[in-house]
């Protein structure tokens, strides 16, 4: 969201025996390559970093929100304070000067980690296959073994989730850009049309 940049969750899921297990999510942007966000803003204050992250400019974003709609992750979102969009960053600030985001520098479990995307899918894949050796479910969200990302393109975040995506509100197929976006684009195009033919109709008139 606009404001929370990272969302943990954490989700009750019964068990087999009649108990509860605890499951725990840390979702966040997932820096599309391609991004639908940055594919439909019309300001062109979002951009791809030389790092491959997708950041706001907030002094050219103009708060229109057509980059809501074209996350199928719901993850970028006006803020309730600027009217502007937001979303994870990845700190880019601290790629800038060599350091790594704050999330993973500060993650005691090393749980999130950071690198070259191609090192963390191997070890993404090694971690799957030790947890599946235990006799877990485990897989890694978005890949082409597990359904892939409908189209989407690549994430440039691997999540090892241990249930359906819906578990940890994920889509189970996310959507192409063009199905989310269309609709609003039209319905804002059809609004200025009905607005330009009332201002004609007033000026006639007067």
């Amino acid at each position: 969201g606009a404001d929370t940049w990272r969302h943990v969750a954490f989700i009750e899921k019964p068990r087999g025996d009649g108990g509860l297990r605890w499951l725990m999510s840390s979702d966040v942007c997932k820096h599309c390559a391609p991004a639908a966000c940055l594919d439909v803003c019309p300001t062109g204050a979002l951009f791809r970093t030389e790092f491959g992250t997708v950041v706001v400019q907030e002094d050219i974003c103009n708060g229109c929100g057509m980059c809501q709609p074209a996350c199928p992750f719901g993850v970028i979102d006006i803020s309730m304070t600027d009217g502007k969009a937001h979303k994870c960053t990845l700190c880019y600030d601290r790629l800038t000067d060599g350091l790594e985001p704050a999330c993973a520098k500060a993650c005691p479990t090393d749980s999130i980690q950071f690198g070259n995307v191609a090192d963390l899918r191997e070890r993404a894949s090694k971690r799957v296959d030790d947890l599946q050796a235990k006799g877990l479910d485990a897989y890694v969200y978005g890949t082409e073994e597990t359904g892939g990302t409908g189209g989407i393109g690549q994430l440039g975040a691997s999540f090892i989730l241990l249930n359906e995506p819906s578990t940890y509100n994920l889509p189970e197929a996310p959507s192409l850009p063009q199905e989310r976006t269309l609709p609003g684009f039209l319905a804002v195009a059809v609004a200025a049309a009905a607005l330009s033919v009332a201002t004609v109709l007033s000026l006639r008139r007067d």
